[in-house]
């Protein structure tokens, strides 16, 4: 009667629900059976199987082939974790003991390793990146910092992507993905379709799969949770560049990380897990966005990726580290944008009175600037559809292409984002003086 019931029972690996009821599957180790924990109103008790409106869950079964091979990685209970400010230290003692960060870079790791143990509690995430050349670390860094984040799901860029959509919408956990640097621009383009779209709730990847019968079936697969990627570049796309948080590699290696990694790592990596496990199902219903932590002299998108690292760290220093790189990383993206065509041209309009300017003036002057730059000749065309991409409005007056009128507040605010203004040098002059 049992093994029927099971047969009939779905897969369930979490689950947050109403009433305050949470379940999470965990694991005995070495290579144990899988179970739940189920909790209720704080109380945690450890089930085989799970029940809920009529509905019966089995947790995933031990044999699979991502579990055989250490590919996901759970907690095994879970355990008294104290407040969050002392599993933050937990966290940094951990890190400090098996890889080599800059103290800024350590503190950031540790908040980002807290927050994915409760990430579903918000909208939006960063994503964290390990950035250098091979030999800095950084995928002893993915190892050591993804193994104690929630349910790490380890991938690299030898994987073919499909899977990884798979398991992304299967396990809801933490992807820990090395090499992202991909040298096949179609896997490439898979890829970034996971990272355009998975750091927003609400924006699942449509794919479609041939049945039996050679009918089409689109599928919907959740994308959404923390990505923690080493890379040794950037990506091109600006827009998909200003989702990470960076925390660059140094080359030479430190003494007081181990060279090769100890069985005791693995063993610190499940006792940490097992604290943060405690903590997500005892404080996860309480975890909530605190938007007077934005800061004034970020812009709206680094604002709006850090307020959840942020909501979930009560420590000022960790919170001032978390600032400190996220204001390094904002004065590098807005100074790449001033060396971009457009940061050249908004500068161009921000030296000068615009009011009915010629079209054919503004390109003659940037071509005169710029041109030898540039492969192809600068042309009216070109530099008109650039403005108009940017929001300027040009009209026909006696047969020519000029600038509307009024359009100071627009170039003033441009200025500012492509770090060719006076405002933009205030700004991270401000910042600077500010230790932020």
């Amino acid at each position: 009667m049992q093994e029927e019931k099971e047969k009939r029972a779905d897969v369930l690996v979490s689950a947050v629900l109403p009433n305050n009821i949470m379940v999470e599957t965990v694991r005995n180790v070495p290579g144990g059976e899988t179970a739940f924990l189920v909790c209720r109103d704080g109380s945690i008790k450890r089930q085989a199987t799970f029940e809920h409106e009529g509905k019966h869950f089995r947790p995933i079964r031990p044999t699979n082939n991502l579990l055989k091979h250490d590919a996901i990685r759970f907690a095994s209970e879970a355990t008294t974790h104290g407040d969050a400010a002392s599993l933050l230290g937990d966290i940094e003692r951990y890190l400090a003991a098996y890889v080599s960060l800059e103290p800024d870079a350590r503190r950031l790791a540790a908040a980002y390793v807290l927050l994915t143990w409760v990430y579903d509690a918000f909208r939006e995430l960063p994503y964290l990146r390990f950035r250098g050349d091979y030999g800095t670390g950084k995928t002893r860094a993915l190892l050591v910092v993804g193994s104690v984040t929630y349910k790490p799901f380890f991938a690299s860029g030898a994987s073919t992507v499909s899977p990884i959509f798979h398991t992304l919408d299967t396990f809801r956990g933490t992807l820990i993905f090395d090499e992202a640097d991909f040298r096949f621009s179609d896997e490439k383009a898979e890829l970034v379709k996971i990272l355009n779209n998975g750091n927003a709730k609400g924006f699942p990847v449509l794919r479609t799969r041939v049945t039996e019968r050679r009918e089409f079936d689109p599928q919907a697969f959740v994308v959404y949770g923390p990505k923690i990627v080493g890379m040794r570049h950037t990506y091109e796309d600006r827009a998909l560049e200003s989702r990470f948080l960076s925390i660059d590699m140094l080359p030479g290696r430190r003494n007081e990380v181990p060279l090769n990694l100890p069985l005791s790592q693995e063993e610190d990596a499940l006792e940490l897990r097992n604290k943060l496990l405690g903590y997500r199902l005892r404080e996860r219903s309480r975890v909530t966005l605190d938007a007077s932590l934005a800061d004034p002299l970020l812009e709206a998108r680094t604002n709006q990726i850090l307020l959840p690292l942020l909501s979930v760290v009560p420590d000022e220093e960790v919170r001032r580290s978390v600032r400190t790189i996220a204001g390094a990383r904002e004065t590098t993206m807005r100074a790449d944008r001033g060396f971009s065509t457009e940061g050249r041209l908004v500068a161009l309009l921000a030296d000068q009175a615009t009011d009915r300017l010629p079209l054919r003036e503004i390109a003659s002057a940037f071509s005169e600037a710029h041109g030898p730059d540039y492969d192809r000749p600068i042309t009216s065309r070109s530099i008109g559809t650039i403005l108009r991409r940017l929001g300027f409005h040009l009209y026909k007056s006696d047969g020519v292409y000029v600038l509307a009128p009024g359009q100071q507040s627009l170039i003033a605010a441009l200025a500012a984002r492509y770090g060719v203004g006076g405002d933009s040098a205030g700004k991270d002059a401000q910042r600077d003086s500010s230790g932020t």
